[in-house]
């Protein structure tokens, strides 16, 4: 069974008071919309700063979350100087400090975390393709691998998707929208 691949680049998720001490009485404005229903590239960017260094213009995703979080890559981390761990969104527990910087306006939170590989999927097709609640998915090609450790995120609104961060992706040579297998455990 296929599944298309959704490449996710560093982002921040904030809630809407912590958008509020850093933009103050902006509105989060839509740039475009993500594959997943109801998500949104905000036009709204931040800079994220560890002890090492900082990177510039970190897209804002909404809608608004009731927690703040960074997504990043491992090779984001180690540039930053810090060492958040694997988890699933939502799930800051052992999140790395991470200072996020509008201009001159910012806030430290313990929110930076390396995603887990993750499909979205409705539980219908959980169902109908037999899947657990973590799987693995075949990468053909040029540099072909096996991503273990996948986890199956089930919501009534998701998009079948496999999404992956820069790091998997770029390390196995896949682009937006491939197509991988996955492969049941």
């Amino acid at each position: 069974m296929k599944v298309k691949v959704g490449i996710s680049n560093r982002h921040v998720h904030l809630t809407e008071e912590d958008f509020k001490i850093l933009f103050g009485d902006k509105e989060l404005t839509k740039r475009n919309d993500l594959s997943q229903k109801g998500q949104f590239a905000a036009n709204e960017v931040v800079t994220i700063k560890g002890p090492r260094c900082e990177i510039e213009e970190v897209r804002i995703l909404g809608p608004f979350r009731s927690y703040t979080q960074v997504e990043v890559a491992k090779t984001d981390a180690y540039h930053l100087g810090v060492n958040p761990p694997v988890r699933d969104s939502g799930n800051l527990e052992d999140a790395a400090m991470i200072t996020i910087i509008n201009g001159d306006k910012s806030i430290d939170r313990y929110a930076c975390i390396v995603p887990t590989r993750h499909i979205h999927i409705t539980q219908e097709e959980k169902e109908k393709y037999n899947l657990g609640d973590v799987c693995s998915v075949r990468i053909e090609g040029e540099k072909p691998a096996i991503l273990s450790n996948v986890h199956v995120k089930v919501d009534p609104s998701y998009t079948f998707e496999l999404h992956l961060d820069t790091d998997d992706g770029n390390g196995c040579l896949l682009s937006q929208h491939d197509e991988v297998e996955i492969i049941n455990q």
